[in-house]
């Protein structure tokens, strides 16, 4: 800055104005500066700059899977809208692992991020406490923690899964297996009681050996498919907690001869980008997908330009159900 100064031949204090924007600086000095940067290939020093301000103007993220088309969609509008308010993000995947969770939180704390957007996993103490102990805004998405009060943004989740349900019992079906994930997520435990909610207000039984538990993940739907097709009474439709598993139930039809819809139903939770190439159209629950990247933003943005009111908020979106031809009506 020095040598800009020098070669500009302004004072180093117009020179700071003029890279912070922190005051005008008149057109002729203005072209004096950026003349003498590009001679000197001065680069400002971020770090530096961070240490003086107490600010890096970088927001942390943490999401369980990269790979689920919904996450990955989410990570893109939350990097547009920050990039637009001038802020950088850094992305880690925790891989649903909270040893995962709580070192990456660590790090980023570490690296003096301004905030903190989590879609958590698991509802571990070590998680309240490492938030609880955070000196910096955070965001959750998702998903909620117990005994956190911090503002989030998530999903009726439960409305969601009764629409989808509902919508299957009224195609006849009776028999609806249910491939859950892990019941310590918030967003599971609700969907599983929005499954059972529309199960009971039809007047039909809750059985256990239709309810299956997998891990997000395409392996987990495939297990969990397959022992809800080899029941000596299958169902007749099967509703997936996320789309990656619904991914893992179908090649399990595939595998055992059946088709769908023609011998099984099947929908799932979260919409994706080749839903409706996907051979039958898959029947999804679309989330809010745009607004749920956006409203995390400027909770964080409110949060960080002094806005936010001092209680915690959660703006709860709605799902839309998607209906396409991988239901059909239950064979008598």
């Amino acid at each position: 800055m020095i040598d800009v100064a020098q070669s500009a031949g302004v004072s180093i204090a117009t020179v700071s104005a003029f890279v912070n924007g922190s005051a005008n600086v008149s057109a002729e000095l203005r072209q004096r500066i950026e003349t003498a940067i590009r001679d000197i290939g001065y680069k400002r020093n971020a770090i530096a700059r961070s240490l003086k301000m107490g600010t890096t103007h970088t927001i942390g993220l943490t999401v369980p899977h990269i790979t689920n088309p919904f996450f990955t969609e989410v990570v893109s509008v939350i990097q547009q809208a920050f990039d637009r308010a001038g802020y950088a993000v850094m992305l880690f995947c925790t891989d649903e692992h909270l040893h995962n969770q709580d070192d990456q939180i660590g790090l980023l704390l570490d690296r003096m991020v301004d905030g903190l957007i989590v879609a958590r996993v698991g509802d571990d103490a070590k998680f309240r406490e490492i938030i609880g102990g955070a000196s910096v805004p955070v965001v959750l998405i998702d998903r909620l923690c117990r005994g956190v009060e911090t503002d989030a943004v998530v999903l009726d989740n439960r409305q969601a899964v009764f629409e989808a349900i509902s919508y299957m019992i009224g195609l006849g079906h009776r028999r609806i297996g249910y491939i859950s994930g892990d019941v310590d997520v918030s967003t599971i435990r609700e969907r599983g009681e929005g499954y059972r909610r529309a199960m009971e207000a039809a007047g039909l039984a809750v059985s256990d050996e239709l309810v299956r538990l997998g891990d997000f993940h395409e392996a987990d739907g495939y297990r969990a498919a397959m022992q809800l097709l080899m029941l000596p009474d299958r169902p007749t439709a099967i509703f997936s907690a996320n789309n990656p598993m619904v991914v893992g139930a179908m090649k399990a039809l595939r595998d055992l001869g059946l088709t769908c819809p023609d011998d099984i139903s099947v929908a799932c939770f979260d919409d994706f980008a080749w839903a409706d190439v996907f051979q039958p159209q898959m029947t999804t629950i679309a989330q809010p997908v745009q607004a749920i990247g956006e409203q995390a933003a400027r909770l964080m943005l409110d949060r960080l330009g002094g806005k936010a009111p001092a209680e915690p908020r959660v703006v709860t979106l709605r799902g839309r159900l998607m209906i396409r031809n991988s239901c059909a009506p239950a064979r008598r």
